[in-house]
This record gives structure tokens, C-alpha cells and sequence, in this order.
């Protein structure tokens, strides 16, 4: 345990080590978000959201004039 600590704690090996940290934790959240069905269903339904127009703001907007 502890050479790995002393490993770590070299700084040219630190750069490949959080490089592999981070993409492994990007591939995991990938996957987690397209294996689910729901998961998937649900995200494809928000693409559309900035071009849906709001009918609660479209009310606000005419009360206010």
C-alpha cells in the first residue's frame, strides 16, 4: 500500500492516474444515462425544451401589458 502511495505522490504519475480517474468516471456516467430505458426516454424528451414555447411565461408576459 504504501509504494502505491509514494507512486502517487510523484508528480509525473500523477497526470496519467487522474486522466484514467476521470475518463472511467465520464464512461460510468455515460452508460448510466443510456442503459436505463426511463433513463433514456426521459433524456431524449428534454432536446426539445429550448425550442418549446412556455404557456405559463406566454400568460405572465400578457397580464403584465
Amino acid at each position: 500500500m504504501s509504494a502505491l502511495i509514494e507512486w502517487i505522490s510523484q508528480m509525473e504519475n500523477t497526470k496519467p492516474f487522474v486522466l484514467v480517474l476521470f475518463f472511467v468516471t465520464f464512461v460510468g456516467i455515460i452508460l448510466y444515462i443510456y442503459t436505463g430505458k426511463k433513463r433514456s426516454k426521459r433524456l431524449e424528451s428534454y432536446k426539445n425544451i429550448p425550442l418549446e414555447d412556455d404557456e405559463h411565461d406566454h400568460h405572465k408576459d400578457t397580464k403584465d401589458e
